[in-house]
């Protein structure tokens, strides 16, 4: 084993089954091992690294922050996190931002927004959120609650009280799951990213953004993983044609370094006042200046260039031995394989390409603008491993 392994073995908390690679450099969408062995990303750390590793623009706003100055807490202003929030905010129709450190802690802000506002529309009874079986919205105890996987609940009870979870493209049981609660709020991921990749029908969303409207319960779309560019449009939301009342959204965001968002629209911007939530580390003016290198260049022509992407693996795969199905959206894919999703992952490693898992599929999240001819590289090996006889 190596020193870096073994440091990690003896030192940090067992919490993470790692693979057996020890990354120590890359560039773009490579990355290279201890070993000086050459892996082709196509899990750009779950989503993150949007423009790759060591991305030359986002280098250059981070060090230039860096120089300039690293922290000073949420008491004063700072340009990066004004400007980021202006990004966001002309880029969606929102009206306001509230920035933390994670998904999770969006997601937090998002519930909170949710219950104040329902407390005070209609009462402190209305505190019920409604999220989707299937659905994942974090590890702190209030966002375990929110996401609707049991086995993410059984060893941390009592979980924060307040969620109900009803099935996924099943609008009779939202209906109910309505009329049956005191329902603040709403919060869904529109494509189920550690469930499995499973995207929502269309008909489904609208519908449950209509009931909410009628409701007058908060719409609140879990963009943690979803958006920033991966589906092919700014937000996974914006493919379904709707407009939420509330959006959380991190990872992609940051582009390599921790910060969440959570996006409010004017029928919400002033339910938070002062003193009413807070994060130290939130708009953090070095994360914010990755974030604006990031934002800036989810163009047109860069989201036209996903969705070309996105339909060269759906066709190379699609039908290909070994490969049941291929499900998911823009740069967010997921592939049923006959052979166990975790043994096609190991074996890709060994060859280079390190890919992921959700559930039962093998999961793909490669950076924005990952080269064609890599990507072409990568899908031939995860070909190559898929049609492999049991």
């Amino acid at each position: 084993m190596s020193e870096i392994k073994a440091r990690d073995k003896a030192f940090v908390a067992d919490t993470y089954a790692r693979f057996d690679v020890a990354i120590t450099s890359g560039i773009g969408s490579e990355l290279y091992d201890e070993n000086d062995k050459r892996y082709i990303d196509m899990g750009s750390g779950i989503g993150v690294t949007a423009f790759g590793t060591a991305d030359v623009e986002w280098v250059k706003a981070v060090s230039e922050q860096l120089m300039r100055v690293q922290h000073t807490s949420n008491l004063y202003y700072t340009e990066p996190c004004g400007r980021l929030a202006e990004l966001l905010c002309k880029k969606t129709g929102m009206a306001k931002v509230f920035f933390g450190n994670s998904g999770a802690e969006a997601n937090e802000c998002a519930i909170k927004i949710a219950r104040k506002y329902g407390s005070e529309k209609k009462g402190s009874e209305y505190s019920t959120i409604v999220t989707l079986e299937n659905s994942f919205h974090g590890r702190t105890l209030t966002t375990l609650a929110a996401t609707g996987q049991e086995h993410y609940h059984e060893l941390f009870q009592p979980l924060t009280p307040g969620f109900v979870h009803t099935p996924a493209n099943d609008f009779d049981a939202m209906c109910e799951t309505v009329k049956n609660n005191k329902v603040c709020g709403i919060l869904i991921e529109c494509i189920q990213g550690e469930g499995g990749v499973n995207v929502l029908d269309k008909e489904f969303v609208q519908k449950t953004a209509a009931l909410a409207r009628e409701n007058d319960i908060l719409l609140m779309i879990d963009e943690v993983q979803t958006g920033n560019g991966r589906t092919g449009e700014m937000y996974a939301y914006m493919n379904y044609g709707i407009t939420p009342d509330v959006v959380s959204t991190a990872k992609g965001l940051g582009g390599g370094l921790p910060i969440g968002a959570c996006l409010m629209s004017e029928k919400v911007e002033k339910v938070l006042g002062h003193g009413d939530h807070g994060s130290t580390f939130g708009g953090n003016p070095i994360a914010c200046a990755g974030a604006v290198s990031v934002v800036e260049r989810i163009d047109e022509k860069l989201l036209a260039d996903v969705k070309a992407k996105s339909e060269y693996i759906f066709t190379a795969l699609s039908g290909a031995k070994g490969i049941e199905k291929v499900v998911g959206m823009g740069l967010m894919i997921g592939i049923k394989t006959v052979r166990a999703a975790s043994d096609i992952v190991k074996e890709c490693n060994e060859k280079g390409v390190l890919c992921l898992t959700a559930k039962d599929k093998v999961r793909l999240l490669p950076a924005l603008n990952i080269p064609m001819d890599i990507l072409k590289e990568a899908v031939e090996v995860i070909k190559e491993v898929a049609s492999k006889e049991i």
